[in-house]
């Protein structure tokens, strides 16, 4: 007991200075492209340091193109020589193999050097930039000219070509709604080409194009974007005021409120029955206020204290400590509460709601990106350089019209298991952000809301999370009760079992594939296994898959027989299939397959 007390203490202590940390120097990212030789024999993954299977995924050779026409000769030599490419950017934040090319015998196109604004025109307020710039570059270029980028989602360090291929998003319900590809009103892209052409091809594609439609989520398939041109707005203010509700009346509110509110959205915290409201709206540019954004997820944090969060939490798990998490968790959402989410009203202090601002101070931020190398003394919460958080993420948008429905399913699962989420609070429980119909053939397909869940991962894939089965059942009645649509860049392999047929344009998408691609050069064993071609499925059958979401079990060896984890149906969805921790002193039958 003393023990537990102690690792409770220690974790408690590490949350609060990691929320109220800010240094200035903090190592940053390092570029996800490791190569033995100069550019050769080399290595790519995610900002996190592993892929949902945790592979290795090799190329040949990487070129940084600084120019289009770089850009080009890179594309003409890989074609002429029949060799599998994949378009790489600067941080790599998407968590599926997107970045994968086949084989150890690829090309990686990194758009690191293709991050330059090219034209601002104030008068049509439009933007055209480079396909390597990143949020926060674009955001600060454009308020350079008094315009904005009115969606976008709250990480600057996606770049464009990145949220063009996975269909990033914000929060709204309003205008176009928030997915940053649905402002795109042309993009030149790079795809192969016949001898006769030269190996390579620019592709010019406008509103009216419907071809357009299909490279404005194109998970990288179809070439690479160069070049691409945004619709912006005058720049404006907004007004912040954040306010926590009990969750009895959720389901009902949530389809509403965004209706309400032009940038709402919402924090659950389930296993405490509360939700965090953002009320947000535009405002006169004449009222006052200087407000600014920090996100202390998004800030440099010491990596003895990332180590220290890591440990105990590591420490919880082990001794199944449900009492420590939700602790825990409480704590983390009352320091988060306590410094406004990371708000302030004039960029140094916090005074009180609302805080009022310019939108290019508000929409995103991400300073533990944007810092000097100080051999990581200091890094992003998630640097896999030092001992730092390590997570899942399952993210998935819902039709407004059964918004409710799931939400009640999630709160029977938490008063049938009451600390079964307590988890969740200590990674800022489920952020919900709305998003729009769009006609992009692989956006979404209604108006929905995006739920985000973020949770611990263990650093060995054949030891099962406290509480496995009740995540496992959230993730399953999200995909097959209510048919969600899994974020392109997040996610376990299982979100994405059948889910092109989920897309009404499916067959259009892949008909500009093959027009543009027609070998599949920018085609990979994932794209197809998520595009449904060549019989490939994304699930894997092996031993321990279902405890890193790579399948749904089926049999009891797919989970963890001898930690006493087991495939039973879950609690609420009986068509779901989990891993359950098995109480050894009740009868059951052993080897049970569904």
């Amino acid at each position: 007991m003393k023990h537990l007390k102690y690792q409770k203490n220690v974790i408690a202590k590490c949350i609060f200075f990691i929320m109220i940390i800010c240094m200035v120097n903090c190592s940053p990212p390092e570029d996800p492209i490791k190569c033995t030789l100069k550019n050769s024999n080399c290595t790519i993954t995610n900002t996190y340091g592993a892929f949902p299977d945790r592979s290795i995924c090799r190329a040949a050779k990487v070129v940084y193109p600084t120019t289009e026409e770089e850009l080009i000769l890179a594309v003409a030599n890989a074609t002429m020589s029949n060799t599998k490419m994949k378009v790489a950017t600067r941080t790599s934040h998407s968590i599926p193999k997107l970045v994968c090319p086949e084989g150890d015998n690829g090309l990686l196109i990194s758009t690191k050097y293709l991050n330059r604004t090219l034209d601002v025109n104030v008068s049509s307020m439009t933007m055209t930039v480079e396909s390597g710039m990143t949020l926060r570059q674009l955001i600060n270029d454009a308020a350079k000219s008094n315009l904005a980028l009115p969606y976008a989602p709250y990480w600057w360090g996606l770049t464009i070509g990145g949220m063009m291929g996975t269909g990033a998003h914000g929060s709204s319900l309003w205008g176009l709604g928030s997915q940053v590809h649905d402002y795109v009103i042309q993009l030149r892209i790079v795809t192969p080409a016949t001898a006769e052409e030269g190996y390579a091809k620019v592709r010019t594609l406008e509103i009216g194009n419907p071809e357009l439609d299909a490279a404005k989520v194109s998970l990288g398939v179809l070439g690479v974007i160069s070049q691409v041109t945004l619709k912006l707005q005058p720049l404006f203010k907004r007004s912040v005021t954040y306010v926590t509700r009990n969750d009895s009346n959720f389901g009902d509110e949530a389809i509403t409120f965004g209706r309400q509110h032009e940038y709402a959205d919402f924090t659950w915290y389930p296993s405490q029955k509360q939700v965090v409201y953002r009320i947000d709206d535009r405002v006169a540019t004449n009222t006052s206020g200087n407000g600014l954004l920090d996100f202390p997820g998004f800030r440099s944090t010491a990596s003895l204290i990332l180590s220290s969060l890591r440990i105990a939490e590591e420490t919880e798990e082990t001794l199944s400590d449900a009492d420590g998490k939700c602790t825990n968790g409480n704590f983390t959402t009352s320091i988060l509460k306590t410094m406004a989410y990371g708000l302030t009203n004039n960029g140094i202090f916090f005074t009180g709601y609302p805080v009022v601002g310019y939108h290019n101070r508000l929409q995103a931020s991400g300073t533990c990106l944007d810092s000097l190398e100080d051999l990581t003394i200091t890094a992003c919460p998630w640097d896999p350089r030092v001992k730092s958080l390590f997570f899942h993420q399952t993210t998935f948008s819902i039709s407004l019209s059964q918004v409710k429905s799931f939400i009640e399913d999630v709160q029977k699962l938490v008063t049938l298991v009451p600390k079964s989420l307590c988890g969740l609070d200590m990674y800022n429980g489920i952020l919900m952000r709305y998003v729009t119909a769009s006609t992009a053939y692989l956006g979404k397909q209604e108006d929905a809301l995006d739920f985000d869940i973020t949770y611990y991962r263990s650093k060995n894939p054949m030891s099962p999370r406290l509480y496995e089965d009740i995540l496992e059942e959230i993730e399953q009645i999200a995909m097959f009760k209510y048919g969600a649509l899994p974020h392109w860049g997040k996610n376990r392999n299982v979100a994405f079992d059948g889910v092109i047929n989920k897309y009404k344009n499916a067959t259009k998408f892949l008909k500009v594939k093959n027009k543009y691609d027609p070998q599949g050069l920018f085609s990979s064993s994932w794209t197809d296994q998520i595009l449904g071609l060549n019989g490939e499925v994304v699930t894997v059958d092996k031993e321990g898959c279902a405890l890193e979401g790579l399948c749904i079990c089926s049999q009891d060896s797919h989970c963890a027989p001898e930690k006493n984890y087991f495939c039973r149906p879950g609690k609420v969805y009986e068509k779901s299939r989990v891993c359950t921790k098995v109480d050894t002193n009740k009868e059951f039958t052993a080897g049970v397959s569904f």
